[in-house]
């Protein structure tokens, strides 16, 4: 009769199964909602690590934009943009700013998440995970990274007549 052994027992990491490992990337879609100088719809898919810090996403959706992050900003979940009743995502320290978007996500029903640049200029985004399944990080690629972008891009000072 054969003894019928078992593995050895391998330490796991937390959040992950070994038919299921935890993806990395996530893809996110960027919709420019309102702008002082908007011209018209604009929108990008971006690829970032579910690690990212907000901070890390504010310079993300700068450079997707093409914008010089040269103002404040702020992150926050609401039922819409125009919503008085919001989380918003900063303090005076600016710790929120460490945040990750796996803490982050998923919202509460019915929240959505915004980016509120240049309280002037008034530039405010939504950001949404897309329905594309989460995946591991490629060694070739850095991230973030723009996979695509549509219409228009913004130009964030234009030209004064």
């Amino acid at each position: 009769m054969m003894k019928r052994t078992t593995p050895a027992k391998t330490p796991k990491t937390p959040g992950k199964t070994e038919a299921d490992p935890k993806p990395t990337i996530w893809t996110m879609k960027i919709n420019l909602v309102f702008g002082l100088h908007a011209t018209g719809p604009w929108e990008a898919v971006l690829e970032i690590h579910t690690s990212a810090t907000l901070e890390e996403l504010h310079f993300a959706i700068q450079d997707a934009v093409g914008f010089e992050a040269d103002h404040m900003y702020m992150f926050f979940v609401a039922r819409t943009v125009r919503t008085r009743d919001r989380t918003v995502l900063a303090d005076e320290d600016d710790t929120v700013l460490d945040a990750t978007l796996d803490e982050l996500f998923p919202l509460p029903r019915g929240r959505k998440f915004f980016y509120w640049f240049d309280f002037g200029d008034d530039w405010k985004f939504s950001i949404a995970r897309t329905r594309t399944a989460p995946g591991v990080a490629m060694k070739q690629r850095t991230y973030p990274r723009v996979v695509s972008t549509c219409g228009k891009r913004p130009v964030q000072y234009p030209p004064c007549d």
